[in-house]
């Protein structure tokens, strides 16, 4: 069990939400008055506010000890100060991809970054959240600016088509979750995760398991959870490639935070019946999204279904219901948010005006007309189809270990068996991009010289961490104790 908090009247160590806070209306303020005439002024300001947020954060939020605020509803610890880091890094990588995207298809719009801030605000809010209140401010903050983000082509019918459905089952969703906490807030008679943690004890009250169970499907929601997957590959799909990088990656960091504060810090009284659901959960995620991945002929969509694989091994870390199971699940989601953001990059950065290379004929001879797209995409599929030495196989391992050491030998076996499919369309990518010949006369990949070197470091990060996983697997421990 962590210490006991203190409890702060200071506001310092919100630095960070505060700064995103007046970047937002300052960004919004200058695009309004010269985003016509200096379009490339408000992706510029906006790199150099995520810069200042993360510096502010390892100045300011950085804590001796886990510490309350704002009357309980904000908690600033060590874990939360490394999810605000890891979302600045990600959502400053996202934009970097994105700008060529946006500026050839001529939307490169200031709407477009604000949106991206408040739905960073949304991921901040989450990572520090210590009451239902809060924890519901930042699910509404990140979703809806991620459904403005989808439909943000308005001369895409595909996209608004997109938008809509996403939001129609992201509303139903949002009122499971409400409804959810509605009913854990009647039987405990407060909205403070710690004060909640302590009263709802076993036996558990029936409402309580009614509670959990909508909470529960508002989680695998946003997580991309089987059955409540159907939005994901319509989204991934319809969306602008550029906001499809930053959904598969950057809301990861948020939606984990929320799984962790709700369900392993708020309702741990009742693990033994949300981890029941969760295993059930998890074996539906990893059959459905390696199976539905090996008929599909669109790499976005393809991707998708890896996004909902890969969801089912992070559930599988809450399935164990341990501090060891939490950490690896932190460490799934790292790593894979890592490895989505290079692989969604290689798309970026193959596309051009009237070409979206999201189609697997796209990438068929890769390697004669750039070596360094096909190289990282080699990297990247065998990463994140397990493959070691590349960092993807260390997640994978450590949830396996957990799930053997809390006695779910039958889930070991399932996710084992679905990581032997998923390598097959992982695999089959590499193929088309080495040993095919190209489909047509493709068009040869942007030379974006400070995207492509982003892409350098992202993949020589998969290399790295992969040969040395240590340290990130020791602060994913330390995190979470």
């Amino acid at each position: 069990m962590p210490a006991a908090p203190l409890t702060s009247t200071s506001l310092v160590p919100a630095v960070p939400e505060i700064w995103v806070v007046c970047a937002i209306c300052v960004i919004l303020l200058v695009d309004v008055f010269l985003g016509e005439r200096r379009r490339g002024l408000t992706p510029t300001l906006t790199l150099l506010a995520l810069a200042a947020a993360a510096a502010l954060t390892l100045g300011y939020a950085r804590v001796p000890q886990r510490t309350l605020l704002l009357h309980g509803m904000y908690v600033a610890d060590e874990l939360a100060l490394v999810l605000k880091l890891a979302a600045f890094l990600v959502v400053a990588v996202a934009l970097l991809y994105s700008r060529a995207y946006l500026e050839t298809r001529r939307i490169l719009r200031g709407e477009y970054y604000v949106l991206s801030l408040t739905a960073l605000l949304g991921i901040l809010v989450l990572a520090s959240a210590a009451s239902l209140l809060t924890v519901y401010l930042g699910v509404e903050l990140l979703a809806l600016s991620v459904y403005a983000m989808v439909a943000f082509d308005r001369d895409s019918g595909i996209a608004a088509e997109s938008a809509m459905k996403y939001f129609v089952l992201g509303a139903i969703a949002s009122g499971a979750l409400l409804y959810g906490m509605s009913l854990i807030y009647g039987l405990t008679g407060t909205l403070d995760l710690a004060q909640i943690a302590a009263k709802l004890q076993r036996p558990v009250h029936p409402g309580a398991i009614l509670g959990l169970t909508f909470i529960v499907v508002a989680v695998a929601f946003k997580l991309g959870a089987v059955p409540f997957h159907m939005w994901l590959p319509d989204v991934y799909e319809g969306a602008p490639t550029s906001v499809t990088l930053f959904i598969g990656t950057a809301p990861k960091i948020g939606y984990f935070a929320l799984a962790l504060r709700l369900l392993a810090q708020g309702l741990p009284g009742t693990a033994a019946e949300w981890t029941e659901m969760l295993a059930a959960l998890a074996v539906l995620t990893l059959i459905v999204g390696n199976v539905v991945a090996i008929r599909q002929s669109n790499l976005k969509r393809m991707l998708a279904y890896s996004t909902i694989a890969n969801v089912g091994f992070i559930v599988l870390g809450f399935v164990a219901g341990t501090p060891d199971g939490y950490a690896a699940a932190l460490y799934y989601t790292l790593v894979y948010v890592l490895m989505a953001l290079g692989s969604f990059g290689v798309i970026l950065l193959a596309s051009r005006a009237g070409f979206e290379a999201d189609r697997l004929d796209d990438y068929k001879g890769l390697q004669q007309r750039d070596p360094l797209l096909a190289a990282s995409m080699l990297v990247l599929m065998f990463s994140t189809a397990g493959v070691p030495p590349f960092v993807g196989f260390w997640p994978k391992l450590r949830i396996f270990q957990v799930l053997w050491e809390t006695g779910h030998l039958w889930l070991v076996v399932i996710a084992a068996a679905m990581s032997v499919v998923g390598a097959f369309y992982y695999l089959r990518v590499v193929w088309l991009v080495y040993f095919d010949a190209p489909a047509g006369d493709l068009p040869q990949p942007a030379p974006l010289v400070g995207a492509r070197f982003v892409l350098a470091c992202n993949v020589a990060a998969v290399l790295v961490l992969g040969v040395l996983p240590g340290p990130l697997l020791d602060l994913c421990a330390r995190l979470i104790q």
